[in-house]
């Protein structure tokens, strides 16, 4: 098993770390109502998926 033979410094660590940010969710506008939704998924406000009708809402 592999093992440091050092101890790694602080400032190697947390530049390291600095790619570990958040990031904002995608969204695109529904093709129906341009309200914004996750790419790849049903519509929440009018309940539409690739044109046509797939939740009751």
């Amino acid at each position: 098993m592999a093992v440091p033979k050092r101890r790694m410094s602080r400032s190697n660590t947390r530049s390291r770390r600095a790619n570990w940010k958040a990031q904002a969710v995608n969204t695109v506008a529904c093709d129906q109502c341009r309200s914004p939704k996750l790419p790849h998924t049903a519509c929440g406000t009018c309940g539409t998926y690739n044109g046509r009708t797939v939740v009751e809402v």
